[in-house]
């Protein structure tokens, strides 16, 4: 089994999943707008996928089945100890690791702070929904991310954003906060806004 065939099956977990990791990443250092900066990538996750998969199982296949006699050359091949590299515990390392990697758009969102929002009492003439259609989401950690810097403004009431239909609903005070206010905040994590309308 060599370190390559493990540096390439971790490496195709790690880029079947940039597409999410970067805006958590982008949230921790402060730089939102390079959040969508992988959601290229997005199509090419179930190519990615499949390469991990196959690749890892390639290894445990290769470290798992049985060695036959004639392959062995001399009784004193068993007595070597095998370098770490080369043992079943770094393999199942090197697996779990994947497995993170390639579940993490489904558990992204919980690496953001939840927005905690106070009680207020807003007049219903002041209250406007606009729905606002966004390029570039590609899993609930993008949709969170949206929702997390619309979130930071003053007067937003809701705010529901959807990747799998390409939008985010926001209701808000129209007296503290706008339109356009709301379509920066989105436009600065990377995704664009491409139409609005109001409900």
């Amino acid at each position: 089994m060599k370190k390559s065939l493990l540096t390439s099956g971790l490496l195709a977990a790690l880029v079947s999943s940039l597409c999410c990791i970067t805006p958590v990443l982008a949230l921790v250092a402060g730089a939102s707008g390079i959040a969508s900066t992988f959601s290229w990538l997005d199509p090419a996750r179930p190519f990615f996928v499949s390469i991990t998969v196959i690749v890892l199982g390639f290894a445990w296949y290769q470290k798992l089945k049985t060695r036959k006699e004639e392959d062995i050359e001399c009784a004193c091949e068993d007595d070597e100890k095998p370098s770490f590299w080369q043992t079943k515990k770094f393999l199942s390392i090197i697996t779990v690791l994947a497995a993170l990697m390639l579940t993490f758009p489904l558990f992204a969102h919980i690496f953001y702070p939840k927005a905690d929002k106070q009680l207020v009492i807003v007049e219903k003439s002041d209250i406007q929904t606009v729905n606002f259609e966004i390029k570039g989401m590609t899993c609930q950690g993008c949709a969170t991310h949206v929702e997390h810097e619309v979130n930071k403004l003053d007067g937003i009431l809701r705010v529901a954003a959807s990747y799998e239909l390409g939008n985010a609903v926001v209701e808000f005070d129209n007296t503290k906060t706008g339109i356009q206010e709301i379509q920066q905040a989105i436009n600065s994590t990377g995704y664009s806004v491409t139409n609005k309308t109001e409900k």
